[in-house]
């Protein structure tokens, strides 16, 4: 298992360094120049072209274009992410200052997928066509159909301005007072319907295969429990691909939280990427990234590793 984890960690290399490039060539096409936020207002004419120049030269911006990649690249690698143009602070620092807060939205959000879209996808499928298979397929179809930025603005009209029950945005310390799990509820279940539907979805879909499965066939003909055959083995065996798209979804899960942070004023990373999209922050996004993609990779390796947990037949040899 150790030489797998990592030829896997080596192999994660160019994945992360192909979405940085992607990122970075993509923010430097894009129209408009940070220096011109930084820039006060009052300052014109050749002052204003002199300020430019030292402020290009200051954050490297006066270099060419492949100098700035290599240069941002080498110091990704001893994990100095940049300066931020916009408010001067390390953003490797701001990063990891901000990402607990968007970590703990996206756990929130995969448990309440777990805890409600597995169990509908078990109860539709040991339902197959009848009333409690169609109303658990009715409600993961409309799980992934809602727009997670309609979803949030319908639960903050609903529960903050019309009921008063949960505070409309923002964020306490941790999850460990009431007010805290308050301010947590509508931000969760606004990215964490989607995964819920399709959690749903997928689950009813492998129960339904491994129910057909022979050995399943032979259970039943041993005269095993029907709780002990849907439950011990049928369930066991159809987690594998659950847990994969579990996997993808928690790293969804914290790329998609960008709406929700944004929505809910939520002081996570998705929130800071975006504050700096709009400032064209160069070293704010592309550190974001980094960030996003590596944790991406660490969670899909962890999800590869269960599979022997849950499937002994798997290994790593």
């Amino acid at each position: 298992m150790f030489a797998y984890t990592v030829r896997r960690l080596l192999s994660a290399i160019p994945v992360i360094i192909g979405v940085f490039t992607l990122v970075f060539l993509s923010l430097h096409i894009t129209p408009g120049d940070p220096i011109d936020l930084l820039i006060p207002a009052d300052v014109s004419g050749g002052a204003a072209e002199e300020l430019a120049e030292q402020l290009r030269v200051r954050y490297g911006l006066d270099q060419p274009l492949h100098v700035q990649y290599f240069t941002y690249l080498s110091r990704a690698v001893q994990l100095d992410l940049g300066t931020s143009i916009r408010t001067g602070s390390p953003v490797f620092g701001s990063l990891l200052q901000r990402y607990p807060a968007t970590l703990e939205l996206a756990v929130c959000s995969l448990l309440l997928a777990i805890v409600i879209g597995i169990p509908a996808g078990v109860l539709a499928a040991l339902n197959q066509n009848n009333p409690r298979d169609n109303l658990c397929t009715t409600f993961a179809l409309m799980g992934v159909s809602i727009p997670n930025f309609w979803l949030g603005l319908l639960l903050m009209l609903l529960f903050s301005l019309r009921l008063g029950w949960l505070p409309p945005s923002g964020r306490l310390g941790g999850l460990w007072s009431l007010d805290a799990l308050r301010h947590m509820i509508m931000p969760a279940i606004t990215i964490g319907t989607a995964v819920t539907g399709i959690l749903a979805r997928l689950t009813r879909s492998a129960m339904l295969d491994v129910l057909s499965e022979d050995y399943i066939r032979t259970a039943r003909a041993k005269g095993v429990s029907e709780r002990v055959i849907n439950y011990r083995h049928a369930m066991k065996n159809a987690m594998i691909p659950v847990v994969t798209v579990l996997g993808l979804q928690f790293g969804t899960l914290l790329a998609g939280a960008v709406i929700a942070e944004t929505v809910f004023a939520w002081p996570g990373i998705g929130r800071y990427m975006v504050m700096a999209i709009r400032g064209n922050d160069f070293p704010v996004v592309q550190g974001g990234v980094i960030f996003i993609a590596v944790t991406f990779v660490l969670v899909n390796l962890l999800v590869d590793l269960l599979y022997g947990v849950l499937d002994p037949r798997i290994t790593y040899d």
